[in-house]
């Protein structure tokens, strides 16, 4: 059988190609962009898949929505925060159901090492009542994949595989499906679903609701009798351990079988084994990379009488960060054995701006200009020019999250602050800053806007901008920018000083100006040539 090295996303995208998905959609984010990339290059180019980059996340699940209308098996993988945009389409999604397999990948970041929260997407799988597979390993996250895929069209619901960073972005072998074990009517579109079950007009979903709630029994049975959930009954001293976790605790426990185990991979929580375990044991620790969902969730509002329910709501782990095999030793009283330690005097090295970055002289342009000023407020955003909050810019003072900063840039002109200025990415623009622009650009918001076109997705690797250039400008006529306060910028030294000039004169406009700084991201500039410079005449 073909066997992989492969990352945990890649063993994601592989199992879904193997499952015969027609199409594959997402927006990028760490750690999840891997997925999406891996099926792009491969099934993708070859044009056995359909692979294109959506503007965002929740444009990326109703693509893949309509494509599971439409018969076919459909991915849509995003980071966590990238289920926030797509929450809309993905909860009423379990309302009208699915027709092809759709299966929704989601890596959460515990640690927050390239994210703005910890937030646990499992939560979202139960808020929606739908299926949730979350592996311990690579092999398991292909098999889980292919298992989604089934599951989904036997229950009629989406299906989401969780992982976490340390999982998307490890490698290991994982044993694939050779095509003669494939099925021989995957691929084959499924007839349309009657509108009467999709079209969510209150009467139909209310029925269609009815029947979400009436699955829920038979998605607990699945779970409980789930080859996925397995219980081992030892010792007084219980653990359960979920996804990643199992592995941590297997290393942890180093061989030693007194400890009762159950492993956990598919939700809804098996109650029966939990049950089980719960009876047995006098202790029980709760191992999961995230938070406390199932140690919340066996404690109740009052507990367990007579049982000892142990994990990060007591302590004993910690309850922010990752998990890691040497917390869980701690907490099971076991030897550490870790091997690399930290090295107390190696000096820091937080992440910069790459040299030659057209973002360094965007904002030495954008500070220079605001200093005569007493308190100007520099909102931004998601993407690599976020670490213009370090020195020795201090550019930032504000990032919540994609799309944000043009819309909080718009409150704070409501409010009456002077000079406001926000930076937003080419992408991130496209993502979620249009919407927000066309309010500032009806009301002619006393705001800057700089919309820093790299020509590029830069802080995911580069992937493909959807607005960038003229193409760009095209869209900011079409928001109802004023030509006369619509600027191109070159961000260069040689070009300081007229760039600052430019920003002076534009904060001083009682009104909303929009500056694009256009200059390819050095790393796109070593692959291709870069994107032509767009040309406007500069207003007076």
């Amino acid at each position: 059988m073909p066997v992989g090295l492969l990352l945990g996303d890649e063993a994601v995208a592989q199992a879904a190609i193997d499952a015969g998905i027609a199409g594959a959609f997402s927006y990028p984010g760490t750690p999840a962009t891997e997925i999406f990339e891996y099926i792009e290059h491969g099934a993708g180019a070859s044009g056995k898949v359909s692979a294109l980059w959506a503007a965002n996340e929740k444009v990326a699940y109703e693509e893949a929505l309509g494509m599971s209308y439409a018969g076919k098996r459909a991915l849509v993988s995003m980071k966590h925060v990238g289920l926030n945009v797509a929450a809309d389409p993905f909860m009423n999604s379990a309302i009208t159901g699915v027709n092809g397999g759709l299966v929704v990948a989601v890596a959460d970041d515990p640690g927050m090492h390239s994210s703005q929260n910890e937030q646990d997407s499992r939560h979202y799988g139960e808020f929606a009542q739908i299926p949730v597979f979350e592996p311990a390993n690579q092999q398991e996250a292909y098999d889980m994949t292919l298992r989604a895929f089934e599951l989904s069209e036997q229950v009629g619901l989406p299906v989401m595989v969780r992982l976490v960073t340390r999982l998307a972005h490890s490698r290991a072998d994982v044993v694939t499906r050779s095509p003669e074990e494939s099925p021989s009517d995957v691929g084959e579109p499924r007839p349309f679903p009657s509108p009467d079950d999709w079209t969510l007009v209150p009467s139909i979903a209310r029925r269609r609701f009815r029947r979400l709630i009436d699955l829920q029994k038979t998605l607990v049975e699945t779970s409980e009798s789930s080859e996925l959930n397995r219980l081992t009954l030892s010792g007084p001293r219980g653990i359960i351990a979920a996804g990643l976790g199992h592995n941590y605790v297997m290393e942890a426990l180093g061989g030693s079988n007194e400890h009762s185990i159950l492993k956990l991979g598919h939700y809804p929580l098996p109650v029966a084994l939990i049950r089980r375990l719960v009876d047995h044991c006098d202790e029980i620790l709760v191992a999961e990379d995230g938070y406390p969902f199932i140690e919340k969730r066996l404690n109740g509002v009052l507990g367990v009488p007579g049982k000892a329910i142990k994990g990060k709501l007591t302590g004993d782990l910690p309850p922010t960060g990752e998990l890691s095999p040497d917390l869980l030793a701690t907490a099971l009283g076991r030897p550490v054995t870790m091997t690399l330690r930290p090295v107390d005097d190696l000096a820091g090295r937080p992440p910069q701006l790459c040299k030659g970055c057209p973002h360094i002289d965007s904002f030495k342009a954008i500070v220079e200009a605001t200093a005569i000023h007493a308190h100007p407020i520099l909102f931004s955003d998601i993407g690599c020019y976020t670490l213009g909050v370090l020195p020795p810019y201090r550019a930032v003072h504000a990032c919540v999250d994609m799309g944000a900063s043009i819309a909080m840039a718009h409150g704070a002109a409501q409010a009456g602050a002077h000079p406001v200025i926000c930076t937003i990415g080419d992408s991130t623009f496209s993502h979620s800053g249009m919407t927000p622009l066309i309010g500032a650009a009806r009301s002619n918001a006393d705001m800057t806007v700089f919309i820093l076109d790299n020509a590029t997705v830069a802080m995911t690797g580069a992937q493909e901008s959807l607005t960038t250039g003229e193409r760009l400008l095209e869209v900011l006529r079409g928001l109802g920018v004023n030509e006369d306060h619509l600027h191109v910028m070159d961000p260069h030294p040689k070009k300081h000083a007229e760039n600052v000039d430019l920003v002076k004169k534009e904060v001083e406009h009682r009104g909303l100006s929009v500056i694009v700084p256009t200059r390819a991201c050095i790393h796109v500039k070593r692959k291709q040539a870069p994107t032509e410079a767009a040309t406007v005449t500069v207003g007076a």
